[in-house]
């Protein structure tokens, strides 16, 4: 049983170690500065725009089907479980794992590598890039600064992963994947509540969608034994509540490995202070060698079996269509960009490279079915 009030490890991030804010300001009153980060990405636009962007199916196909939104809000719940159970900061676990997929484009990961292949001269897009750019410059609310202005913490758990040619331009936060050194704790189990999310999320979606069995499951060392235990023990059960039972048990599984081996791993590494936790050469957050090797089953599985179905197929191919006639039909005519008429002078300034980077700003923030329609209308 854990208790209500939670003390912080030495070792987790706190308002008094935090690296601060790109421009400085009055610390909040009666919220810590991870709390005001998390309030920040919660009125965002961009956040907002995650409830009509896909997970797996396109946001139309169905209302019951997850987003981006719901997704983010399934990691963060997973993520503050394994944040207190390791006495670590939860409110930076919440707003790591509510900003992770702010930069996600339309379409999910199909919608991602057509915008990647039409950036590829122009430098690439990476997600993880873009939602770090989104809250670094894109959001506009504030009177002082382009951005949220969030904490060097929240950014740096938002930067899961980041090619050493970017690490570069990032400054201190690029630092950790020249060196090879790791995020905070908070920031690295966000990378494991991700995935325990969308794998198991993606295998009740799949299985609601007809796409998946439980037959085709079965051959899963996760998702067998749970199954079986269920319909062995409620066997009257209707159909849908016997898929939520065993989902809810292979979380429950993995969350408790993840917790067990994270907290011996700690305690082997012997942290003193967050910066302990950055200057090691490996992850302390992990999984046991037996429940990793189970999850990437699942993650293999779902690969196979859901993500190259060929009905999820067909939608990856309209989005790439899609995806890359916009960028297409706006490089060539940027004056088919929104608000470009106040901007007219700015666009004859900006070079081929900044009108990529805009066009695709624009294009990731639009949702599924605003890039339909938008394509549609062009």
């Amino acid at each position: 049983m854990i208790d209500g009030t939670i003390k912080l490890a030495p070792y987790a991030a706190t308002d008094q170690t935090s690296r601060g804010r790109l421009h400085t300001e009055e610390d909040p009153e009666y919220r810590s500065c991870y709390q005001r980060d998390r309030d920040r990405i919660i009125h965002a636009s961009a956040f907002r725009r995650l409830e009509y962007k896909t997970q797996v199916f396109v946001n139309h196909e169905g209302d019951m089907f997850r987003t981006r939104l719901t997704h983010s809000l399934e990691v963060a719940q997973i993520a503050r479980t394994i944040a207190r159970a390791l006495h670590l900061n939860e409110d930076l676990a919440e707003a790591i794992s509510l900003a992770h997929d702010l930069g996600h484009t339309p379409f999910g990961h199909a919608g991602q590598d057509a915008l990647n292949t039409c950036m590829k001269p122009y430098g690439g897009f990476e997600h993880n890039l873009q939602s770090l750019r989104i809250v670094d410059v894109l959001e506009e609310k504030y009177a002082d600064f382009d951005g949220l202005n969030l904490t060097f913490e929240t950014r740096e758990g938002i930067l899961k992963h980041c090619k050493k040619d970017k690490a570069k331009e990032l400054g201190e936060l690029g630092q950790r994947f020249l060196k090879g050194e790791q995020a905070s704790l908070e920031g690295q189990l966000i990378n494991i509540a991700d995935t325990i999310a969308y794998n198991n999320h993606d295998v009740d979606d799949g299985l609601r969608s007809g796409l998946i069995t439980e037959e085709q499951l079965r051959e899963t060392e996760l998702f067998d034994p749970h199954y079986c235990y269920v319909t062995k023990n409620w066997p009257d059960l209707d159909k849908k509540r016997q898929i939520h039972e065993t989902i809810r048990r292979m979380i429950n599984e993995l969350t408790v490995d993840l917790v067990t081996t994270s907290a011996a791993s700690i305690e082997a590494a012997n942290p003193q202070h967050i910066d302990d936790v950055r200057h090691n050469s490996e992850p302390l957050i992990m999984f046991s060698e037996k429940l990793r090797i189970k999850n990437l089953e699942m993650k293999r599985f779902l690969r196979d079996h859901l993500y190259q179905h060929y009905k999820v197929h067909r939608m990856t191919v309209r989005a790439d269509r899609i995806v890359k006639g916009l960028f297409e039909a706006f490089i060539k005519d940027p004056l088919l960009l929104p608000h470009v008429k106040d901007q007219r002078k700015q666009l004859r300034d900006e070079d081929e490279q900044q009108l990529a980077r805009r066009v695709a700003d624009y294009v990731a923030g639009m949702t599924d079915r605003y890039a339909i329609e938008e394509y549609e209308r062009l």
